[in-house]
């Protein structure tokens, strides 16, 4: 099997959004020839000065790129566009090479899977760890599940999306693994929140004690970026609450279902849903300003 190409494979992209566009752009600026589509045919249009070409639907895309790949917001989002007559799967090559991106259930990714096959299509679900700036950058993570040989063979695509990239397993494996990750970044975003509170109550000066935090050994880095934009009163969304939310549901469901308790996770969830009432979309570190809020503090007053 021959590992993919910018001379000899199109690509087609679904989905540009948060994530999607700053990817497709930067697999554009690479040399890979891409066409995007999107709901909003204008989110698609914004990558036509990169190169970028713009499929009207997805019969269109399907069945002119050898791989397509996906990002999506949500588990019906990604079933809606591979599924049915119109859908990827009925429209595409035989032997051409699928890769969803998006955050969804094991069980999406592994249906996925099934459906592809039964059409000639390999799946891959490949999850992506980090916010919008790391996909600006190329510096990524992403964790990969389906057949090893074709995740082999798109080398090629992950090199240009990310620092580190890693093979877990069967299908549903890369969306496991992501809901693993986001369990801890969700939870660390509230510990964070948290201990921000507690020290600002005490007394220390606060943009100093999001400095340092930033520092030290105990913060990680997904979240370092946060601590320095907190100190700048700054929440507007990198990876938005909402998907913050909708990512624990997802891990609730899959804890659920392998009968694994999560009683902090439960608790950061509530503080997320609590911040995401509060109006204007804002990104999940936002949670420093609920925890200050019930800290009473005149910061989250004032921010």
């Amino acid at each position: 099997m021959k590992s993919i190409t910018q001379e000899r494979d199109k690509l087609g992209f679904i989905g540009i959004g948060f994530m999607g566009y700053p990817i497709a752009r930067r697999l554009l600026e690479s040399g890979f020839k891409l066409t995007a589509y999107d709901q909003n045919h204008g989110r698609a249009e914004e990558l036509i000065p990169y190169g970028g070409k713009v499929a009207q639907s997805l019969t269109e895309l399907s069945s002119t790129c050898s791989v397509v790949l996906s990002c999506l917001p949500s588990d019906q989002a990604v079933l809606d566009i591979y599924k049915g007559p119109d859908g990827v799967f009925a429209n595409a090559r035989s032997g051409s090479l699928v890769i969803d991106l998006s955050t969804v259930y094991p069980e999406t990714s592994q249906e996925l899977a099934k459906l592809g096959s039964a059409h000639g299509v390999e799946v891959l679900d490949v999850t992506i760890s980090g916010s919008t700036p790391a996909a600006e950058r190329g510096l990524l993570t992403l964790f990969g599940g389906g057949n090893k040989e074709s995740f082999d063979r798109a080398a090629s695509i992950f090199r240009v999306i990310a620092q580190k990239y890693f093979y877990l397993g069967s299908s549903g494996s890369g969306a496991t693994m992501k809901l693993v990750v986001n369990a801890l970044l969700g939870v660390g975003m509230q510990a964070i929140a948290e201990a921000v509170a507690l020290g600002e109550k005490a007394g220390l000066d606060r943009n100093r004690l999001l400095d340092v935090l930033s520092q030290t050994a105990v913060v990680a880095p997904a979240h370092v970026g946060k601590l320095q934009r907190a100190m700048k009163s700054d929440y507007s969304p990198q990876f938005p609450l909402r998907l913050m939310n909708k990512d624990f549901g997802l891990i609730f469901y899959l804890a659920a279902t392998v009968g694994a308790r999560m009683p902090a996770t439960e608790a950061a969830f509530e503080i997320n849903a609590r911040q995401s009432e509060q109006g204007p979309e804002q990104d999940f570190s936002a949670v420093i300003l609920q925890m200050e809020k019930q800290a009473h503090l005149e910061t989250a007053k004032s921010s």
